[in-house]
């Protein structure tokens, strides 16, 4: 199989953190900063919107793994930079190396494998699934 991805791809996002990013948006005794599970979703989200420019029609990404280490405290209101970059395709798996910065420091990082599917395909199983509740 060919594929459209390589070792060194890289792309970046950039969002300004809001309150509705805050950690009390989970849980409303924790500190009032950027929430870790914020920071994953940016990181699925750099690494699909990398895939999604190469996809062929019909074809989708699905996030399953991450392992992230959020390091540092960003307050809201600062922006946030998410990098990620290929370092491994196996087949229709790919494998991210993810950074994350605030307009200070390094504030994470991480290891993210997605892997690309037939929409109709996942879809079918999903809805099948939702049948047997």
């Amino acid at each position: 199989m060919s594929t459209p991805f390589q070792p060194g791809m890289t792309h970046e996002l950039k969002i300004k953190s809001t309150p509705e990013h805050s950690a009390r948006v989970f849980y409303p005794h924790l500190p009032d900063v950027f929430a870790t599970p914020f920071l994953g979703g940016l990181m699925e989200r750099v690494s699909a919107e990398l895939i999604n420019e190469r996809l062929q029609p019909g074809e989708q990404s699905v996030g399953i793994s991450m392992d992230l280490k959020h390091t540092a405290a960003t307050p809201l209101g600062m922006e946030i930079r998410v990098v990620t970059e290929v370092t491994s395709v196996e087949g229709r798996k790919l494998t991210f190396r993810l950074e994350a910065f605030d307009e200070v420091e390094k504030i994470g990082e991480a290891t993210h494998e997605r892997f690309i599917i037939q929409a109709d395909k996942f879809n079918a199983r999903v809805a099948e699934k939702a049948r047997k509740k």
